[in-house]
């Protein structure tokens, strides 16, 4: 079956991810970008595998899925960047462990003689950790060897992109691209240090309002640190007193971490929506669009999941032509 090329608009870790996919089934397709993957918001992720800050829950539970089985089995590609990675999650009220976590192997609550001051529960469990930098180099990689392309332009409107089939992967873009005003920025500030040792992931949900943070992810001789939440926020510079809080808040957690020297710091925004928005629009001419962003604080986690399902989307339109 000979098949038109679709177009991906985006290279973010989604975008990537999803022409890949459609590839990867003998679908030919190129991805347009205003920006490579080293300067978009995936880049400045975690970032472990778990399906936060995204809906809806049903959906999301079966895109995380398919990004499990993916992710588990990438952790034996050695130039992925992606490990298992143990750690701990603690709350300061009596939680339970959310309901994605059964789809994890090890997941263990801790007793409350296992407890820290001032935690109330926590719960550990092994997860899929991916090193942004390095994975993104990978799917630049993998998407090359397919003969995929990519061209580094500004994309006027959907409207204006020459091909029968597009697919809307620009994240916060979309706000803009898609008219779009239930997509809201959520800003997250990181700080990337060498790693002192720690093995093992940490995330504190004790923090008030929701805004700030305390999170650390390692992968191998660095560690990622944070981080933030800021609702609304489009700024993208660093902000010294947040990274100056960051430091202190982790080094508190992990004294090791007293210091640590600052590889980098990294800000970027998270596309939330109250749903994710995967669906197909008509555009003029009889061409098909297919928007697939919203994904909050998971990019990462869905990527595979909602790009299989438009890629099975993509072979179902071409056999029913």
């Amino acid at each position: 079956m000979a098949f038109a090329v679709v177009v991906v608009v985006g290279a973010g870790v989604v975008g990537l991810t999803t022409a890949i996919s459609l590839a990867e089934a003998g679908v030919p397709t190129r991805v347009v970008a205003a920006e490579p993957p080293s300067r978009v918001t995936s880049v400045a992720a975690g970032a472990i595998w778990g399906p936060v800050t995204c809906g809806p829950a049903d959906r999301c539970y079966e895109w995380s899925r398919t990004g499990l089985e993916v992710f588990s089995a990438l952790a034996d590609e050695p130039n992925a960047g992606v490990h298992p990675l143990r750690g701990r999650v603690v709350a300061a009220t009596v939680e339970s462990p959310p309901k994605w976590t059964d789809l994890l192997a090890d997941v263990r609550i801790l007793g409350t003689d296992e407890l820290p001051a001032g935690v109330a529960s926590s719960w550990s469990y092994t997860a899929p950790a991916v090193d942004m930098p390095v994975y993104l180099e990978y799917l630049l990689s993998r998407y090359a060897d397919l003969g995929g392309t990519i061209g580094y332009a500004a994309v006027p409107s959907l409207a204006a992109v020459d091909a029968p089939v597009v697919v809307n992967c620009t994240g916060i873009g979309a706000r803009a691209l898609a008219g779009d005003d239930s997509l809201v920025p959520i800003r997250g500030q990181v700080v990337v240090a060498e790693n002192p040792g720690i093995e093992e992931f940490y995330i504190d949900h004790r923090a008030p309002g929701d805004v700030d943070y305390v999170y650390a992810f390692p992968h191998g001789d660095v560690i990622v640190l944070g981080g933030t939440a800021h609702r609304g926020a489009f700024d993208l510079a660093p902000r010294p007193e947040i990274a100056a809080r960051i430091m202190r808040d982790c080094a508190a957690v992990f004294p090791a971490l007293r210091g640590a020297r600052v590889v980098t710091e990294r800000v970027g925004l998270r596309p939330y929506r109250p749903e994710v928005r995967l669906e197909a629009e008509t555009l003029a001419g009889g061409r098909t669009v297919w928007h697939n962003y919203g994904h909050g604080g998971a990019g990462v986690t869905l990527s595979w999941g909602c790009a299989r399902e438009i890629t099975s989307a993509v072979l179902a339109g071409a056999a029913s032509a």
